[in-house]
């Protein structure tokens, strides 16, 4: 149980200061705030623009001192203004362990800085200029798509296109018919059939090498065909002109194949000698049946060249299927493990392209609008609008500044408008909420259904927040959409502040974009 004692050393102790209250135009101030508390304790001091009006330059890393159970946290902010005048710096708040807790707000002075008018000739402002957006993003997605290409192109390559050295095998049968008989022939020479009495596979691999060879350059069925039957189609060739071979090579061959016909089926055992001579015969006879062929014909080899183009073609285009399948079945995988990581819709708004995806993931930009000034982030900068006043208008406003950014393609708009009153009156919200409503309906929105809550900024300002849902026509059409909207006010005696939003309903990134302008967003009520 802790005593009140001990409760009191658990409590964390937060302090601020700066340097100086009074500074020139665009110096910088630095805001100190040290927090000292248990050592386990989760801190979590303020990030981004939270020091509106004044601009953070800088936050420097976290110094951190120990001692005992107890640390003193340190963080510097440096900060600056570039207008003249009287600024409230905002109390911020500091989270610890889940709690929230502020530190003192402060006044800060911003001094002009003296212009000698005399020697210093003075100009116009310059009007606005629209600049484009450079696709900071796009190298990126270019980028991306080369380096797929490259490894789809190198892996096709690898796989498919490059040459790649031939196996023995694939070098033996690339070799004409009787270049490969003779080399089969002289490798079964040194081959140890013999030595082991392997007749039966020595006479086998003897004869499929013969047979073989007649199949391919003589052109005729040896393969399949019986001892007998082979002879009988030599004879024919020989006595039909087409072979020059003498009758004692055929008997000679003949007597061969019956050989091995009775080592193969009977398990007959002839000599080493007599397997030998076999071998050396049947290299005789394959070069005399060689010789004996008759000269290709010109038209002969034209086919042979045509058939041997016609192959080649076959084989290239072979390759190039098996390389498009390779890069569609890489982009097939990329695209389900995009899917699998990310989801089917953010990876079709990814390839497809969205707007509002790519505001919410573009360069966004912090910036002032109007006077009294409203301070937020937006994906683009917003535009000043032209605003004239009625005489009705001017009797109730002495200034009234509009700032705009619309996307027609995404339906998506934010906006701010600044108004400053003629008396020192509180602002009627109802009356400016009705006027939005019927501007709305005036421009075709129907089923408007609207709500209301408190909304305060991260500096502690708080308003209304009107929003709500409905059915928006579309610019330059007649078709209606389901929208949503958000309206944000602030004020005071002689002043008020709104923030517009409008985007379409069901789009995910719209909503991101709204809840990150909100979470920015802060207005500066002592005017």
């Amino acid at each position: 149980m802790l005593t009140a004692g001990s409760y009191a050393q658990t409590q964390p102790k937060i302090s601020s200061s700066v340097d100086t209250t009074t500074i020139k135009i665009g110096e910088q101030i630095n805001f100190t705030v040290t927090v000292e508390t248990d050592t386990l304790a989760q801190v979590i001091f303020p990030e981004g623009q939270t020091f509106s009006p004044l601009e953070t330059v800088e936050a420097f890393e976290t110094d951190t001192a120990i001692k005992a159970d107890r640390m003193t946290l340190r963080k510097i902010y440096a900060l600056t203004q570039f207008d003249s005048g009287l600024y409230k710096l905002p109390a911020q708040r500091i989270e610890i362990n889940g709690k929230g807790y502020f530190t003192d707000s402060t006044q800060i002075k911003v001094a002009d800085v003296p212009v000698d008018t005399l020697a210093q000739k003075m100009y116009d402002i310059k009007p606005l200029i629209e600049v484009e957006k450079g696709n900071s993003g796009l190298w990126k997605w270019l980028l991306g798509i080369l380096l797929a290409l490259v490894v789809a192109g190198g892996l096709a390559w690898w796989f498919f296109l490059r040459k790649k050295p031939l196996s023995e095998e694939e070098k033996v049968a690339l070799l004409p018919p009787y270049d490969r008989a003779l080399m089969e022939l002289k490798k079964l020479e040194n081959s140890k059939y013999l030595i082991q009495d392997e007749y039966k596979e020595y006479y086998s691999e003897l004869t499929n090498i013969v047979r073989s060879y007649l199949e391919e350059d003589v052109n005729i069925t040896a393969l399949e065909s019986t001892t007998d039957e082979l002879i009988t189609k030599l004879e024919m060739l020989r006595d039909a002109g087409e072979l020059q071979i003498d009758n004692g090579t055929l008997q000679q061959f003949k007597r061969i194949l019956q050989t091995a016909d009775l080592v193969k089926f009977a398990k007959s055992k002839p000599d080493t000698t007599v397997a030998e001579h076999d071998r050396k015969a049947i290299e005789e006879i394959v070069t005399k049946t060689h010789e004996a062929l008759p000269e290709p014909t010109e038209e002969e080899l034209m086919e042979q060249a045509e058939y041997q183009e016609e192959l080649a073609l076959k084989k290239q285009r072979k390759k190039w299927r098996m390389a498009g399948l390779a890069a569609l079945a890489l982009l097939v995988l990329t695209t389900g493990a995009s899917i699998a990581y990310y989801g089917f819709d953010y990876v079709k708004d990814t390839v497809l392209g969205h707007p509002t995806k790519k505001l919410l993931e573009g360069e966004w930009v912090a910036s002032t609008y109007g006077y009294p000034p409203i301070s937020m982030e937006t994906p683009e900068v917003l535009i000043r609008q032209d605003v004239k006043l009625t005489p009705d208008m001017k009797a109730n406003i002495q200034d009234l500044q509009i700032f705009m950014y619309r996307n027609s393609k995404a339906l998506f708009t934010v906006g701010t408008t600044s108004t400053t009153l003629t008396q020192q009156v509180e602002p009627n919200f109802e009356q400016s909420v009705e006027m939005f409503i019927e501007d709305l309906e005036r421009k075709g929105a129907k089923n408007i259904i609207t709500k209301q809550e408190e909304f305060t900024t991260v500096s502690g300002v708080k308003g209304i927040k009107v929003y709500g849902s409905g059915q928006f026509a579309v610019p330059e059409s007649d078709e209606l959409v389901r929208g949503k909207y958000s309206i944000l006010l602030f004020g005071g005696k002689g002043f008020q502040q709104q923030v517009i939003l409008t985007w379409l309903e069901g789009d995910e990134y719209a909503e991101k974009i709204v809840e990150r302008i909100q979470r920015t967003l802060e207005v500066k009520t002592d005017v």
